[in-house]
């Protein structure tokens, strides 16, 4: 309300802004158009030639909990060890990515709740026709593995030994002896699962068994594997481009903005949001990151993340509510102790108070809030992201789709609608110079002509 009782009139949309608007929205679906290509070629299935020509090193395996750097020599005896089948169930794929030929690790198969080493072994015969063969390694293990031949270490995925250092698994190949060609020999597996990594029905070691391929298929196996783990996390690395933009836009016209307080704390949880999604990708596709601090991220982040969206929603209305910063502050402490301290119920009490706090944003919004449905859709949409597990599990919306063969979640869905309404939303803030007089200006409010004295 201004002085003389009126409200202020709603700010109209000038041609620049139109620009603005038009120029998100087309940068938004291009997006889109390269994300959707992305997916459906890395979702495609293996060439049938390709797989032809090399073998699927499935089957029974032999299989030992426990740890002994002797068992990887080719004369060990095994014959008391478990058999564990790795054979796939036609067209069944893992929970996340989409990654073919899955199968449960070693918690189905009469070890529930096992972490720590294991090692696989089984006998492979190597055809004589080719001059060099080579092993791709499994593509899913939990956490870590070493590859052997006959006793000799070809490498693996991250670290084993005293002090572990595990980084996600992504498509390897190894180069077998030169003279394994036409010969018999032992693959031998050393698999390592962390004692935090979460218990799981299948969980534990090796999901996708390896392959065995002559030089050249294995080449083009391994390019079709990188394709397909590059698509399981493109969207996680888009989406974080994305959020930056909009940064780059509210920098840009932040100081004609109506709403710099908002502005300012949207850019900082935009920035925690983007890192957080942008670990996904960092873990799959590089060793920059272990999954030690991967874990620590995950468990940690999302608290100030939360907290920071709070305060910034809290500033859209012209009058933001003290007792909401100060109720934000609180929870995010009761979710840092729920964090370190793996209390569920601490965890609860942040989530579930952060989600009441943004209900109560969210009514003032609709209320008096400017620009209320675009404000409130926009609000809905991060709300929805930050708490799929409360308000989304709830009435059974999955959390993973598998559109062309490859995993995209429920949350990079919900992202790919809220950052561009995110970014229209600044666009819309930020008004002509002749529209805002000084005294606006100095109280950030936005007024239009005529809408008062």
């Amino acid at each position: 309300m201004t002085s003389n009782g009126f409200s202020p009139a709603p700010p109209r949309v000038d041609a620049t802004q139109r620009k603005r608007v038009i120029a998100i929205l087309v940068a938004t679906l291009v997006t889109w158009i390269a994300v959707i290509a992305d997916l459906k070629t890395g979702g495609r299935p293996d060439p049938g030639p390709l797989r032809a020509a090399s073998t699927l090193l499935d089957g029974p395996w032999r299989f030992h909990t426990g740890d002994d750097l002797r068992w990887a020599a080719a004369d060990t005896d095994d014959s008391g060890w478990k058999t564990i089948d790795l054979t796939a169930l036609l067209g069944s794929h893992d929970g996340d990515v989409g990654l073919p030929d899955y199968v449960g690790g070693w918690m189905a198969h009469g070890h529930p709740g096992y972490h720590g080493y294991a090692w696989y072994r089984r006998e492979v015969t190597v055809p004589a026709d080719a001059t060099g063969w080579e092993i791709l390694g499994p593509t899913l293990v939990e956490d870590g593995y070493e590859l052997y031949w006959n006793g000799r270490l070809l490498g693996g995925s991250g670290r084993l030994g005293p002090d572990p250092r595990l980084v996600g698994t992504r498509p390897l190949r190894f180069a077998l002896p030169a003279d394994a060609a036409g010969s018999r020999g032992v693959l031998a597996i050393r698999a390592y699962m962390r004692p935090d990594s979460g218990a799981s029905a299948d969980g534990g070691g090796m999901h996708t068994p390896p392959l065995l391929a002559p030089r050249p298929v294995a080449d083009a196996l391994h390019r079709a594997q990188w394709r397909r783990t590059v698509a399981g996390y493109i969207v996680d690395a888009v989406e974080p481009a994305a959020m930056l933009a909009v940064i780059g836009l509210a920098l840009a016209y932040g100081r004609r903005s109506g709403r710099k307080g908002f502005l300012v704390f949207a850019c900082l949880a935009l920035a925690l949001t983007a890192v957080r999604r942008l670990d996904n990708a960092i873990v799959s596709w590089t060793d920059l990151q272990d999954l030690d601090t991967y874990a620590w991220l995950a468990s940690v982040m999302w608290v100030p993340t939360i907290a920071v969206w709070v305060l910034a929603w809290n500033r859209w209305c012209l009058r933001p509510w003290r007792s909401i910063d100060g109720v934000a502050i609180v929870l995010a402490v009761a979710g840092i102790i729920g964090a370190l301290t793996h209390s569920a119920g601490w965890t609860s009490v942040c989530r579930l108070g952060s989600l009441a706090l943004f209900v109560v944003i969210g009514a003032r919004i609709v209320r008096t809030g400017p620009m209320r449905a675009l404000a409130a859709l926009t609000l809905a949409s991060v709300v929805a992201a930050q708490f799929g597990a409360e308000l989304l599990d709830t009435i059974g919306v999955p959390g993973i789709w598998f559109p062309f063969g490859i995993g995209v979640s429920r949350t990079q869905y919900i992202y790919a609608i809220a950052v561009p309404l995110l970014a229209v939303l600044v666009a819309r803030t930020v008004l002509p110079r002749e529209t805002r007089c000084p005294a606006a200006r100095q109280e950030g409010q936005i007024v239009t002509p005529g809408a008062g004295p």
